[in-house]
């Protein structure tokens, strides 16, 4: 197809020097898309910025902290088919952007490829590669990559149909570990996500976060994605190992506090999802469990 097939999306908050870094490098890509920001309410000046300095850069700027739900409102504004999630310090390396569409393309039961990603300065591979490489989630014949039954925003392109279909990131969920929900609810509604070796993404982890709230985030979420869709014996089991595996302290408790606090909310959106999708998430139970990525440390 002629014209972009994807659009690139950056949300951030408070993170100017990084983000100006990465849409430089996006704007130079030899297979450049379409950018858009969604500036979740910063205080240093990021739109101003912005504006002066990628023109070209389709700007939302939120009044407040819209968490991954600013996805969501960039979404709804991409006229491409493809929608590319990009961190403001995650960059896209040259070919990823056009190997994803190629992907896409190819394989209209897929809808979400996620990259390899390769941790700045020494290009180390991030923890999580070995579980999505080695996925053991049955896959169909002719899928072009391991089966997976998440993704991971900063590394990943959408198919724009399948995300909105399935709602985009849950408002509720807000932001850390936001894509749990979303790729069960894809994978429930029948789509394939799968991880692509030579969708190469470079990651530069910020400094500027809270480790502490993230971790708070990070338990919360995931206790409320168990609840919301995996059965009861398999939520229960899953909800003690999460909270055993946390450091035994007050962040942790008032995630597990808040977790409860949202139960009513929760168990009217409860959907359980088809066996199929939960004998995949039995299967990768113990890969999740040696993973040194799924540590609530902090």
């Amino acid at each position: 197809m002629s014209g972009p097939r994807t659009t690139v999306v950056v949300i951030t908050r408070d993170r100017r020097a990084e983000l100006l870094r990465t849409l430089a490098h996006l704007e130079a890509l030899p297979d450049a898309a379409p950018v858009i920001v969604v500036d979740n309410g910063s205080t240093d000046g990021t739109a101003a910025a912005v504006r002066a300095r990628h023109p070209r850069v389709a700007l939302i700027a939120a009044g407040e902290n819209l968490g991954a739900v600013g996805r969501n409102v960039a979404v709804e504004r991409v006229r491409t088919p493809y929608v590319t999630f990009c961190d403001d310090d995650t960059r896209p390396q040259p070919g990823a952007l056009t190997r994803a569409a190629d992907v896409l393309d190819a394989h209209p039961g897929v809808a979400s490829v996620t990259g390899r990603c390769l941790v700045e300065p020494d290009l180390h591979e991030d923890p999580i590669t070995p579980e999505m490489r080695d996925s053991p989630v049955p896959a169909p014949d002719g899928l072009p990559g391991p089966a997976l039954l998440g993704i991971m925003a900063g590394l990943s392109t959408l198919r724009v149909g399948a995300f909105r279909a399935a709602g985009g990131f849950h408002p509720r969920i807000w932001l850390g570990g936001e894509e749990e929900l979303l790729a069960l609810d894809l994978a429930a509604a029948g789509w394939w996500m799968c991880w692509i070796p030579d969708v190469v993404v470079h990651h530069a982890p910020s400094t500027l976060r809270d480790p502490r709230a993230r971790r708070r985030l990070g338990i919360r979420n995931t206790l409320w994605t168990l609840w919301l869709r995996r059965p009861v014996r398999s939520a229960v089991r899953r909800t003690v190992e999460v909270v055993r595996g946390a450091p035994a302290d007050a962040a942790t408790l008032r995630a597990v506090l808040a977790a409860v606090a949202g139960l009513p909310w929760v168990l009217r959106e409860r959907r359980v999802v088809p066996p199929a999708v939960e004998e995949g998430l039995r299967l990768l139970e113990e890969p999740q469990r040696r993973s040194t990525a799924r540590r609530y440390v902090g």
